[in-house]
């Protein structure tokens, strides 16, 4: 089978995240482009749905901040509502 080099740009942190995600696979950047070839040919167009975020990316952050702090063992935990409100009045 003989190939064709192709060249293309995409951003850096794009790259550097696809790259990780792909080395965890066990797929080069290359073999990973390829797979999703054959898949868009097999599939006679995207192999994936293209469409609009559900949520808005300011609730997508809260979410993520929300994980953060629950996840960090120092976030300050309220024992009951009334201490909740006491810590939101300060």
């Amino acid at each position: 089978m003989s190939t064709v080099a192709k060249n293309f740009r995409i951003d850096s942190r794009l790259n550097e995240q696809a790259t990780d995600l792909f080395n965890r696979l066990g797929l080069s950047m290359s073999q990973a482009f390829s797979l999703f070839l054959q898949q868009a040919v097999l599939h006679r167009g995207l192999p994936f749905k293209i469409e609009l975020p559900r949520y808005s990316t300011e609730l997508i952050a809260a979410i993520e901040e929300a994980k953060e702090l629950e996840s960090n063992p120092h976030t300050k935990r309220n024992t009951d509502m009334d201490e909740m409100w006491a810590d939101l009045d300060k």
